[in-house]
This record gives C-alpha cells, sequence and structure tokens, in this order.
C-alpha cells in the first residue's frame, strides 16, 4: 500500500471496493441527475474475440460519435484497452457497456479526456 496525500487512484481505475474519486469510469450514466442508463440498448451478444493492435498514431476521442452501437475498441491513456459498446456520446463522456470476459457487459461512462484512441468494428 502507499500513501497518496490526495486520495486519487493513480491510475485512472476504479477498482471494486475502492473509496475515492473516480477519474476513469462510473457507473453513473453522464453527469449528475443525467437519469439512467438508456435501455435496451444493451449489445446482445460478445464482442470480437480478438484485442486489435494499438494504432501507431494518437486518435483521442474525436469521431467516436461515427463508433455509436457498434462493438469498439478503445485504448486509454493509462494504457489499459477492452472492448465497449457506446450509446451515447456528450462533450466531456461516452456512455455504453464495457465487456467483462467474467461479469458479461456491464453499463459505464468513460471521460473523453481518458481516451487514447479507438477503433470501430462493423
Amino acid at each position: 500500500m502507499y500513501f497518496n496525500p490526495n486520495n486519487q487512484i493513480g491510475d485512472n481505475f476504479r477498482r471494486p471496493g475502492w473509496n475515492g474519486a473516480d477519474y476513469f469510469e462510473s457507473s453513473q450514466f453522464g453527469p449528475p441527475n443525467f437519469g439512467p442508463p438508456p435501455a435496451g440498448q444493451m449489445p446482445m451478444g460478445s464482442p470480437p474475440g480478438f484485442s486489435p493492435p494499438i494504432p501507431a498514431w494518437r486518435v483521442g476521442s474525436s469521431g467516436i460519435r461515427s463508433c455509436l452501437f457498434t462493438f469498439t475498441y478503445i485504448w486509454m491513456n493509462s494504457g489499459r484497452s477492452f472492448w465497449f459498446f457506446p450509446t451515447a456520446v456528450g462533450r466531456e463522456f461516452v456512455a455504453g457497456f464495457r465487456w467483462s470476459r467474467r461479469y458479461g457487459w456491464q453499463f459505464r461512462t468513460i471521460i473523453r479526456n481518458n481516451i487514447r484512441s479507438f477503433e470501430c468494428f462493423r
């Protein structure tokens, strides 16, 4: 365990059971009082069974709106990567479902500034 004077999670990822700020993602849909997650928009199957190679260039989150309702592979600035199924794009966040081999699809929001690159698969 290490001392963190700001009580912040260093790798921008909230692990289950951790308290404190959540800079990577949250189960809340969008900003406070934004409303419940969209119903009936969760993907019906699992994502492709591969992880694509990371692009050589940084894309950021610009253009991610074109990936709505498609399997999308996301690389974060922290080095983490995962399958995501975006259902809403706001100015500061992307909302949708993140794939977990253990738990299946789970609703999450991602802060757009934390996205390094993404790739849509139609």
